[in-house]
C-alpha cells in the first residue's frame, strides 16, 4: 500500500473539499492529510487521519472590501515560514512515498529538497494581491512559485483545456453524493423553494450574509432561507435555519433551488456540476474571487442588485455540467507511483 501526504491549504475550505474529492477516489493508498482550520475540522468529522497544524492569516474585510493587502502578503510570508518548518518535520518522519500539495507551497519546498515526488493542485499560476511598489515583493515570491510549480512532477488544473509541459487539466472538481435531489430534499426538509447563503471558511463573508439577509426579507416569495456560515462565524441571524459548520455542502448546494456565495473556484464548480443556478459575490481586492466571479459573469457591484438577479435566479432552469476531474484527477496521481 502506498502511502501519501495530502498538504492542504486551510485558507477558505474549497481546497480540502476537492482533496477529498480526489482521495475519495484513491485505490490501496494510506493518505495522511496536513493542515488546520476549518479544513482540519471536515476531515475530522469524515474520519480521515488529520494533522490539525496549520494556522493560516486572516483576509482583513471591510464593506466586501480587501484590505491591506501589503500587510497580508507578509502575513502570509510568514506563514509559510512556519509551514516549512511544520512539513519538514512531518516528511522526514514520515517519508511517504508521494506529497500532494493543494496551494501548500512550502510542502512542495521541503519535499523536492528531500526527493520525495510531488504533486501540485491549483488553480492560480501566479497572485496579484498589490499594485504599486509593493506589487515588486509580490513578483519575486511569483518567481519563486512558479520555479516550484516547474520542478513537481505533475501539475494539476481543475478546469477543461490544453495539457502542457507538467500541467494536466483535468476538469472541475467536486465531491460526489449517493443520493439524488430528491431524496436530499427529503433528507434536509426542504418542501419550499430553497435559498442557501454560504461563505465558506472564513468570516470574509459575513458581509454578503448581512446583505443578503436584508433584500431577502423585502422579497415577496415564500421561500426558506437555509444560511452556512461556516467555522469562523458564530453569530446567528433571525427568520433563517442557521446550520454553521457542515461538512457535505455540496448535497446542500445540490438541494438547494437557489445559491449566494462568494466566488470560491471549489464552491462555482459544485453549484456548476449539480445544476444550481446561483449568484457569485466576489470579494473586492481578492483577484482570485474576481476572475473566477468574472468567468460567470458577477462583480462586487452586483450585491447591489441582489434582489433582481435573486428573483431571476428563482426562475431559472437547473442545468448540470458533467465534472468527473476527481475521478481522472485521482487515476493521473496514482500512476506516478506505480
Amino acid at each position: 500500500m502506498n502511502v501519501f501526504s495530502f498538504f492542504s491549504s486551510p485558507i477558505g475550505l474549497g481546497h480540502v473539499t476537492r482533496d477529498i474529492a480526489i482521495a475519495n477516489n484513491f485505490e490501496n493508498v494510506s493518505t495522511n492529510f496536513i493542515t488546520g482550520s476549518g479544513a482540519a475540522k471536515i476531515l475530522k468529522k469524515l474520519d480521515y487521519n488529520v494533522h490539525d497544524v496549520y494556522n493560516p492569516p486572516s483576509f482583513m474585510i471591510e464593506n466586501g472590501t480587501l484590505k491591506s493587502p501589503i500587510k497580508w502578503l507578509w502575513n502570509y510570508y510568514q506563514y509559510y515560514r512556519d509551514c516549512k518548518s511544520i512539513s519538514e518535520k512531518i516528511l522526514q518522519k514520515n517519508q511517504p512515498d508521494l506529497v500532494i500539495s493543494d496551494e501548500d507551497f512550502a510542502s512542495l519546498t521541503i519535499s523536492q529538497e528531500i526527493k520525495i515526488p510531488t504533486v501540485l493542485i491549483t488553480d492560480v499560476l501566479e497572485t496579484h494581491f498589490t499594485k504599486g511598489i509593493a506589487s515588486f515583493i509580490e513578483k519575486k515570491m511569483n518567481k519563486s512559485m512558479q520555479e516550484i510549480i516547474k520542478k513537481c512532477d505533475l501539475v494539476i488544473f481543475p478546469e477543461k483545456g490544453k495539457d502542457e509541459d507538467n500541467i494536466k487539466r483535468v476538469g472541475p472538481i467536486v465531491r460526489q453524493t449517493k443520493n439524488n435531489r430528491e431524496e436530499l430534499r427529503e433528507k434536509f426538509g426542504f418542501d419550499k423553494k430553497t435559498i442557501i447563503i454560504s461563505i465558506g471558511g472564513t468570516d470574509a463573508g459575513l458581509f454578503l450574509i448581512e446583505k443578503a439577509l436584508k433584500v431577502l426579507s423585502k422579497i415577496n416569495q415564500d421561500v426558506d432561507i437555509v444560511l452556512v456560515s461556516g467555522p469562523a462565524v458564530t453569530k446567528k441571524f433571525e427568520n433563517v435555519k442557521n446550520l454553521g459548520f457542515v461538512d457535505n455542502l455540496h448535497e446542500l448546494i445540490f438541494a438547494a433551488d437557489v445559491l449566494i456565495s462568494l466566488a470560491g473556484k471549489s464552491t462555482i464548480d459544485e453549484a456548476k456540476a449539480y445544476g444550481t443556478p446561483a449568484i457569485f459575490i466576489p470579494i473586492k481586492g481578492h483577484f482570485e474571487q474576481e476572475d473566477n466571479a468574472k468567468e460567470e459573469g458577477f462583480y462586487f457591484e452586483d450585491i447591489y442588485r441582489l434582489e433582481e438577479l435573486i428573483l431571476e435566479k428563482l426562475e431559472s432552469k437547473r442545468n448540470q455540467v458533467n465534472a468527473d476531474g476527481a475521478i481522472i484527477a485521482s487515476e493521473i496521481i496514482q500512476k506516478l507511483v506505480v
